[in-house]
């Protein structure tokens, strides 16, 4: 484990490219005495940096000559663009010049070049997106957010055994209260993946599994880890992410009609401002790919330089906690589960 974390930045990736990446990897250097590495056009990574104060900040640039665009196919990116940025940013990673990738870029180029390239930890099924979604208390993770559209039952134990550790780790929670997404609490409600998990879940060693959980049950903050796969996961973390936004929409609006409703809104205006900012998706900054040689960071394609710099600060600290040893030993001391299930 390094002393000073190498993070590779995608640094052309997401809506707003280098104008946005660049500076919050930056901040992101000097605020967590992290080393990082922009992975781009040279030019134009240069342009951005020359209107930064760098002092004291350790990077790198390193060139790559093709960029990913939105409509192309994961798989095609892997075959025929060898050099685009995210695939560099990966190869590095896989070679040991890095410890983690970040990138805004294409979502499912992420995820298919740190599955391939990258590769998987020893015992690792499938990889796992893990987001952070708000509560009343504190954030939960929900995975898989979308890696997995179709998933067995021991996939899900995995994905529980993963979650556990990522939130000992990078959410300091001393023993996670680890959930099922089911259509009821009880014990035997779902479909048959569903109830399979729910047997390997409860002989797991040392997880603090409290059973199944309910849609409304996410954002309460009784839960720490919330297990389903990808497809329902990524429809959680959409919707969630689209009522957050209608919410505010409507409270401004509601705010912004009328004299009275109007100076109830001024006064308000503080509490607003910590609502907004608790449910924005830059404080939390990505969703990490859980179960890769080294990690790789998935952030929103609209992602700020705010929400750079703390995906940039997870990583680090995942480097920082030795997470993925954490999380190869309790894959592998449940490794017998594993195989029993995948066996039936």
């Amino acid at each position: 484990m390094n002393e000073r974390p190498i993070i590779a930045v995608d640094a052309m990736g997401g809506d707003f490219g280098p104008s946005v990446v660049v500076p919050g990897a930056v901040e992101a250097a000097r605020l967590h005495d992290l080393h990082i590495q922009l992975v781009g056009d040279t030019p134009k990574l240069e342009v951005e940096l020359n209107k930064l104060d760098l002092k004291d900040v350790h990077y790198d640039i390193v060139q790559a000559d093709d960029v990913v665009h939105m409509n192309e196919k994961p798989s095609d990116i892997l075959r025929r663009k060898k050099n685009a940025s995210i695939q560099v940013a990966c190869r590095l990673v896989k070679d040991g010049a890095a410890d983690a990738v970040v990138s805004a870029g294409h979502s499912g180029a992420t995820v298919a070049c740190g599955m391939f390239i990258m590769g998987r930890l020893p015992g690792v099924e499938r990889p796992a997106l893990a987001a952070l979604l708000p509560t009343e208390k504190d954030p939960v993770v929900v995975l898989d957010a979308g890696a997995n559209v179709d998933c067995r039952p021991y996939h899900l134990f995995q994905f529980g055994l993963m979650g556990d550790a990522f939130a000992r780790d990078l959410l300091s929670y001393p023993s996670p209260r680890v959930s099922l997404l089911s259509i009821g609490e009880e014990e035997g409600k779902g479909n048959s993946q569903v109830k399979e998990a729910y047997e390997l879940l409860k002989m797991a060693q040392n997880l603090n599994f409290v059973g199944n959980a309910e849609g409304r049950d996410i954002f309460t903050g009784d839960l720490d880890v919330v297990v389903c796969d990808g497809f329902v996961g990524n429809v959680v973390v959409k919707m969630s992410e689209g009522l957050a936004s209608s919410l505010v929409r409507m409270l401004k609006k509601v705010f912004t009609t009328g004299v009275l409703p109007a100076l109830g809104g001024m006064l308000a205006k503080g509490a607003f401002k910590k609502f907004a900012s608790t449910i924005d998706y830059a404080e939390y900054g990505g969703a990490p790919l859980l179960g890769l040689q080294g990690l790789a960071i998935v952030c929103h394609g609209r992602s700020s330089s705010l929400a750079m710099t703390n995906a940039i600060k997870m990583g680090g600290t995942f480097v920082r906690k030795g997470t993925n040893s954490h999380l190869a030993e309790t894959i592998l001391a449940n490794e017998e589960l594993t195989r029993f299930s995948r066996a039936i």
